[in-house]
């Protein structure tokens, strides 16, 4: 009797491809965002070409997963259920809502919110053509903006639509981030004078740069600046962020004329070139010792991966001053030891191995969490594959990080993998709640923990549709 694990998801879900082997050869099959797992009896296999709407994975004692697809009007209920509040919207494809709107929408932003961006559009492109002048000024100013501004404006539209939802997670880094692409447009102005016949697309791509630096700071300036209003003070904070701002400038700009001042140094270009270069390099320095004082109660992966290491290693938790102050700001995750591969299909997580008695295995092991985490036999340093069901939260997220970080440090190696991890959540479900309570002691707010559930392919072990 073979079994038979069923995965089903509705194909305009489909975004990317992938090649995969079935019978030996090489097919290519695309990645689903929603999966509906089902552990059924043996169902026969579809004939190729025919036309599907979900589909399905067979696996057996012989071979890994394959991938076939079927007809069905079949959706799960929970892909209805995370529709189910935006119905007004069922007609925009969901790249396009992931593009524009927050992520989570409508249910983690106000009631109001939607109809307010639908009257600022409009509001907002008026207020961009109300300006009067000649009919060739007008076309002057239309050329010179597409040619130049026009790339700036694309700059931020893009980085608001693909990369809006994570400033909320680490404000220090991409505000820091902002200030070398910043650095960057700099000097593609400075160019300009080396190279005057090129000076519209060096001043386009100056303008792109900085603009993209400005979509990036001033999110996190948001951020920055909510940490900041305890007292639910924001529109003040900013005010008197601006005042200092601006009075900066000011001396800044005097600064600067007594320097340009200087005689023999407006005609001398690797002199002012050099100057501005150790101005730049001493606003990089001075803003990453701003960042580094700030002191976030909040715990994104960052500081969550130091935490859980000095709880697994010390059964410790770092305050916020501490903990603040040894975060590295320009780290990525992707380089961080040990290495988290959060959102991997069950399809890449057991790949080379018996998949019938693997997966089986692995459902019944982390029947009471709401992820999946197994190790990768086929890499040669420690890396762990996470994938998340249905409801998975933020410390969801946490609870993988921490059987992480416990693994890592008792991993021995040996071909009994599925004992070591039964032993890891064993110790989790031991420890875990003494981790949160140091949190709460050290002053961690544990209802703010930015650790976002990866969208791209969710789990559902609920049972039978």
């Amino acid at each position: 009797m073979s079994c038979t694990l069923r995965l089903s998801f509705p194909t305009h879900a489909f975004e990317s491809s992938r090649k995969t082997r079935s019978n030996g050869r090489a097919t290519t099959t695309q990645t689903p965002r929603h999966f509906h797992i089902l552990c059924l009896a043996s169902q026969p296999k579809l004939e190729e070409g025919e036309d599907a709407d979900h589909v399905r994975y067979f696996l057996d004692e012989e071979s890994r997963l394959q991938t076939f697809l079927e007809e069905d009007s079949l959706v799960t209920n929970g892909f209805q259920d995370m529709h189910a509040s935006d119905t007004g919207l069922l007609w925009l494809p969901d790249t396009v809502k992931d593009f524009i709107l927050p992520a989570g929408f409508p249910g983690s932003v106000s009631d109001d919110y939607f109809q307010y961006m639908l009257l600022q559009f409009p509001t907002n492109a008026v207020g961009v053509g109300s300006f009067s002048g000649t009919t060739a000024a007008a076309s002057a100013a239309a050329i010179r903006w597409v040619s130049k501004d026009g790339l700036g404006a694309v700059g931020r539209l893009l980085i608001g639509g693909w990369f809006g939802n994570l400033f909320d997670d680490d404000p220090k880094q991409w505000r820091m981030y902002a200030d070398f692409i910043g650095s960057a447009g700099s000097i593609f102005d400075l160019s300009t004078a080396l190279y005057p016949a090129y000076f519209l697309p060096l001043a386009s791509l100056g303008n792109l740069a900085k603009a993209v630096a400005r979509g990036l700071k001033d999110p996190s300036n948001r951020v920055i600046q909510n940490h900041f209003a305890i007292s639910g003070n924001l529109g003040e904070v900013a005010a008197k962020e601006e005042v200092w701002e601006v009075a900066a400038q000011l001396l800044g700009l005097a600064l600067g004329i007594l320097i340009l001042e200087t005689p023999g140094l407006v005609k001398a270009y690797p002199v002012l070139v050099l100057t501005w270069m150790s101005m730049r390099l001493l606003h990089l320095w001075l803003r990453y010792q701003s960042l580094s004082v700030l002191q976030f109660d909040t715990i994104n992966l960052k500081r969550a991966r130091m935490l859980v290491k000095s709880h697994v290693l010390h059964a410790t938790i770092p305050g916020c001053v501490a903990c603040n102050r040894e975060e590295k700001i320009l780290s990525w995750q992707r380089f961080m030891k040990p290495r988290i591969t959060f959102g991997v299909s069950l399809e890449e997580m057991v790949v080379g191995m018996k998949s019938i008695s693997t997966v089986k295995a692995l459902l019944k092991l982390y029947a009471n969490e709401k992820y999946i985490l197994f190790v990768n036999q086929q890499h040669r340093d420690f890396e762990v594959f996470v994938s998340f069901k249905v409801g998975a939260t933020s410390m969801s997220v946490l609870r993988s990080v921490w059987q992480t970080y416990w693994l890592h440090e008792n991993w021995d190696n040996s071909d009994n993998v599925f004992h070591q991890l039964a032993q890891s959540i064993l110790q989790m479900e031991d420890r875990f709640e003494d981790f949160i309570e140091q949190l709460n002691r050290a002053g961690w707010d544990t209802h703010q923990i930015n650790l976002r559930v990866p969208k791209d392919i969710t789990i559902d072990d609920s049972g039978p549709v």
